[in-house]
């Protein structure tokens, strides 16, 4: 991939995660991240200041008490007045491609990003670019070190590393996810849309890619407005029992609006555009009883699968003869056994939702959709090489 880049960016601070919980030895253990983790928040900069052209850095001294506080168990990070776009202009020299991708016939596809941005609101899908913050300062995107005991996390006697977005609130005391109106005290969300001159927390976000094949193209757009994704994380750690990486992704995506079409770079053509309304997505992918699993497929795999990557959720075990009475009830089961699978079934936590307020292909309206209190039992997806 070649790339030039045409970025513009804002504010940038970082805020280290300061609280110091009871570690157990297998947190411990992992000193040479711990240390790693606290090597970087004591380097970062209170704030870094980026504008075009020149780019300049202010650092702010620490005193020893302030020193001692920090733990180097995370990392907060929050963008303000920032705003990221990249694509192709020939004219300007830029290039955006992506190669080695190829169809099954042996025919070499030509993948081009035309536009990728990350923008403030009213965008007008990417043609009014203006800046948005990312992130809250009492609220920030965290990379954390978090122990498998506590509660929340449960991954018994493991490290565990989490990449986060904003946390959501208690409902009722931050913002609705999806109108890009709300006002405080309306929804569970913390990111804030835009109010008057100030820029909020929620991005519109797009991306317009080309894919040319045998002197012919087509297209494909995709802008989400006034997006958030409060409450989505990722958690990884070490399986020791399966020798693999395993991980937990919670999902979110919010928007009012989700938008899909087959434009071409000048906007014509476009056939009937895909608008999804009040989108509401709340994917679990991995939970305490079904971890994500993580691998690459050995040279021993068959020739389809060798060098690929694996994302597996292992089917639940079944429970042993006599461990549930025949009724299905608590009593007469084995009550270990009977509690596992009830929280395993029963628990919220481990369900995907995905709301639709409505779809509309072209100028028909299909009306809403709902996918609710979905579980995951099992999945199991290798990747593929696309050369013949």
């Amino acid at each position: 991939m070649s790339t030039q880049n045409t970025v513009t960016a804002g504010q940038l601070r970082h805020s280290a995660v300061c609280h110091k919980p009871a570690l157990p030895e297998s947190v411990r253990t992992m000193t040479a991240l711990h240390r790693a983790l606290a090597f970087v928040t004591l380097l970062l900069p209170t704030s870094i200041v980026m504008a075009e052209p020149a780019t300049k850095t202010a650092l702010t001294q620490l005193s020893e008490t302030e020193m001692s506080d920090v733990s180097g168990q995370g990392i907060g990070v929050v963008l303000e007045d920032f705003l990221f776009s990249h694509g192709t202009n020939a004219q300007e020299g830029q290039l955006f491609e992506i190669g080695g991708v190829s169809t099954a016939d042996g025919q070499a596809v030509r993948l081009t990003v035309n536009h990728l941005y990350v923008s403030g609101p009213d965008s007008q899908y990417g043609q009014n670019l203006g800046p948005v913050n990312l992130g809250r300062l009492n609220n920030p995107y965290q990379i954390s070190l978090l122990d498998g005991d506590a509660p929340g996390v449960n991954v018994p006697g493991q490290a565990v590393v989490e990449f986060a977005a904003p946390s959501q609130v208690t409902d009722g005391t931050g913002y609705d996810c999806l109108s890009s109106s709300a006002g405080a005290g309306s929804g569970s969300c913390s990111s804030r849309p835009a109010s008057g001159g100030y820029h909020g927390e929620r991005p519109d976000i797009g991306l317009a890619l080309q894919a040319e094949v045998g002197g012919s193209s087509s297209y494909l757009n995709v802008h989400a407005r006034s997006a958030v994704v409060d409450g989505s994380y990722i958690r990884l750690w070490g399986d020791q029992t399966l020798n693999q990486l395993a991980g937990e992704i919670q999902m979110n995506f919010y928007t009012p609006e989700l938008s899909i079409s087959s434009c071409d770079e000048t906007g014509t053509s476009c056939g009937d555009r895909v608008r999804l309304t009040d989108l509401a997505m709340e994917l679990s992918l991995g939970n305490t009883h079904q971890p994500l699993l993580l691998s690459v497929h050995g040279a021993d795999a068959p020739e389809h699968k060798a060098g690929n990557l694996n994302i597996q959720i292992a089917s639940i075990q079944q429970p042993a003869a006599g461990d549930i009475a025949s009724d299905g009830g608590r009593a007469g089961s084995n009550t270990a056994v009977w509690d596992f699978y009830d929280n395993y079934y029963s628990n919220p936590a481990f369900r995907s939702n995905i709301h639709v307020g409505n779809m509309q292909i072209g100028d028909r309206d299909m009306g809403g959709a709902r996918l609710e209190g979905m579980l995951i039992q099992h999945l199991d997806i290798t990747t593929r090489d696309l050369q013949p």
